[in-house]
């Protein structure tokens, strides 16, 4: 009898072992921040500030990544504002093609990890948000690992979650123009 009890204890030991181990192994990786990155204060009228963008603070520390969170079939992210076109908030030409794009046009970028170094380049992407859907094409990344320079409109890092779109996008979803800026939002690749 004690025999077929020290089995039955092990039998145990080793389900919950192998239980444990399967609900490791089914986490997601988790995205964890790559580094830290000094603010500079902005030459004199550089960083343009339309779409309420935030300019780099002298001295400030700002969180940099190079991952974003995984993907799913519905991945959330925050929804920004952002202007494709020659002299709006976006800074220099898209990633993708070295071109602006309209504002007038669905387009969007993503946070580097999601970029995924230019992989998701002119990829259609479903955003759902305020009860609607829109189709957007990727054409830019929101750089999360680099910032508060020159080739970012001495902007901070994008943090890792978002999907910074053109004003077609917030059209799209119905979002009145006096709350663009922030959006909780769902994503996944059309």
């Amino acid at each position: 009898m004690e025999k077929k009890l020290r089995l039955a204890r092990a039998l145990v030991v080793l389900l919950i072992l192998a239980i444990s181990t399967c609900s490791i192994e089914a986490r997601p990786a988790e995205c964890k921040p790559s580094g830290k990155l000094k603010g500079i204060k902005p030459p004199k009228g550089k960083c343009n500030k339309k779409n309420h963008s935030d300019c780099c603070k002298e001295g400030k520390s700002y969180t940099t990544y190079k991952c974003s969170p995984p993907l799913s079939s519905s991945t959330k992210a925050v929804l920004t504002i952002n202007s494709f076109e020659k002299g709006g908030d976006g800074g220099g030409p898209s990633e993708c093609d070295n071109n602006y794009h309209s504002d007038d046009t669905p387009v969007v970028a993503l946070s580097t990890g999601w970029y995924s170094g230019g992989d998701r380049c002119f990829r259609n992407i479903t955003v759902h948000g305020n009860g609607r859907s829109v189709i957007a094409m990727v054409v830019d990344e929101c750089d999360s690992a680099q910032g508060c320079d020159e080739t970012h409109d001495y902007q901070p890092p994008c943090p890792n979650n978002i999907v910074d779109a053109s004003k077609a996008v917030w059209k799209a979803l119905g979002v009145p123009e006096n709350q663009w800026g922030w959006l909780d939002v769902t994503w996944s690749l059309s």
